[in-house]
């Protein structure tokens, strides 16, 4: 019988799992919707619910990005660059792909919690999302949707309502969900 080294008990690959056992990336991270306020320099105070999580995912490091429904994205940097690899490696020669790759990639922009839990939003993206004093972020799983208050307030009543309406334009994937 040959002896194992020492390491190989548990150590350094017991850290990469975690203490509990499970993969902090196969969890739902982040959810719920809060109202968050910005200050005159652009910045945002991270609820702190969230904080702990931010640490422990990406140690406050995070990217902000846009998305087509005029909000941001906000993620964990380990996160991001998973998301990042992926929307490089399509294809270049795709115009869909590239306005995507510009719109997502080149508009990341690199974040860091302060010693207060802030972030600082540029006017560039405060303004591409029409962010003054008033914001919704909204808890997406391994992200958040950073919102104008007011332009979420609207979309969500506008969802509401297209749902009294009717769901019949649901994508087939859909079909089988039970809320």
């Amino acid at each position: 019988m040959t002896a194992r080294p020492k390491d190989s008990y548990s150590g350094a690959e017991w850290e990469k799992v975690g203490g509990d056992g499970r993969d902090p990336r196969s969890e739902a991270m982040f959810r719920g919707a809060t109202k968050v306020s910005l200050d005159d320099k652009g910045r945002m105070v991270m609820p702190t619910r969230y904080r702990e999580r931010i640490l422990e995912r990406g140690h406050g490091k995070l990217v902000i990005t846009v998305d087509r429904d005029q909000c941001l994205l906000l993620y964990p940097l380990p996160d991001w660059e998973e998301i990042e690899r992926k929307l490089m490696n399509l294809p270049s020669l795709n115009p869909q792909a590239r306005r995507l790759q510009r719109l997502m990639v080149g508009h990341a922009t690199d974040l860091e919690l302060d010693g207060h839990g802030r972030l600082l939003l540029t006017p560039e993206l405060r303004e591409f999302a029409g962010l003054d004093r008033h914001g919704m972020l909204i808890g997406q799983g391994n992200r958040f949707e950073l919102w104008d208050e007011v332009r979420w307030n609207g979309r969500r009543d506008l969802w509401l309502q297209g749902e009294e309406a009717g769901a019949s334009d649901l994508p087939s994937e859909l079909d089988s969900l039970s809320l």
